[in-house]
């Protein structure tokens, strides 16, 4: 009995000192930390986060981004039609060698601006309202075309010369009661009560027109 008591005491001795070994083992092992901490980001987590803040950043507007347009500029003043016009002669100017030299006068009878530009057509006529007679009057390029800006009740004037149709001797005269006048560019005429003799012949032109100048 007393050898097995022995025995007994011998084992709980050497487990509770095998128990305090491994007690005193952990108490001497690293502590670990209480604080928790953000892990370092890797390169690939770096780039993947940049990426998708700029796939999320807002897109600039298409009104921040667009281009302010361009300031427009006023029109400037429509040419000269027969509408806004008043068409006279004056043939003050005198003549030689059987032809007459007038000034053809367009007035700016509206109430805006307009503009003259270049040659005037002009043709002979048997009324206000009949075809015209022989060959318009040809254009005298002598004097360069200017534009002329006329101000209401302003006037421009053309150098219109008139050759004596009974000048020549093929001409088949006709009576002709006046002027059609065709401002620059425009399809709309204007008349003047102005008897002439004029020649049906196509070929022949006693008419001759110069560029409009300021008056």
């Amino acid at each position: 009995m007393t050898a097995q008591r022995i025995n007994t005491r011998l084992v709980f001795t050497t487990a509770a000192a095998a128990a305090a070994l491994l007690l005193a083992g952990c108490g001497t092992g690293t502590p670990q930390s209480q604080t928790s901490s953000t892990p370092a980001s890797s390169p690939e987590t770096s780039a993947s986060q940049s990426a998708g803040a700029a796939a999320t950043a807002p897109a600039p507007s298409a009104s921040a981004s667009a281009s302010a347009p361009a300031p427009s500029t006023p029109a400037g003043p429509g040419l000269c039609k027969a509408a806004g016009l008043t068409a006279t002669t004056d043939a003050t100017g005198g003549g030689a060698a059987g032809s007459v030299y007038m000034q053809l006068i367009l007035t700016n009878s509206g109430t805006e601006p307009c503009r003259l530009v270049g040659f005037a057509g002009v043709s002979l006529t048997a009324d206000a309202n009949g075809a015209p007679i022989g060959a318009p009057a040809a254009r005298d390029e002598s004097t360069p075309s200017a534009e002329v800006l006329l101000a209401p009740g302003q006037a421009g004037t053309a150098t219109l010369r008139y050759t004596q149709a009974r000048n020549y001797s093929d001409c088949t005269l006709v009576h002709a009661a006046g002027f059609r006048v065709y401002p620059p560019e425009d399809t709309a005429s204007l008349f003047i009560a102005e008897p002439h003799d004029a020649c049906s012949n196509a070929g022949i032109n006693v008419l001759t027109i110069g560029a409009f100048t300021g008056k």
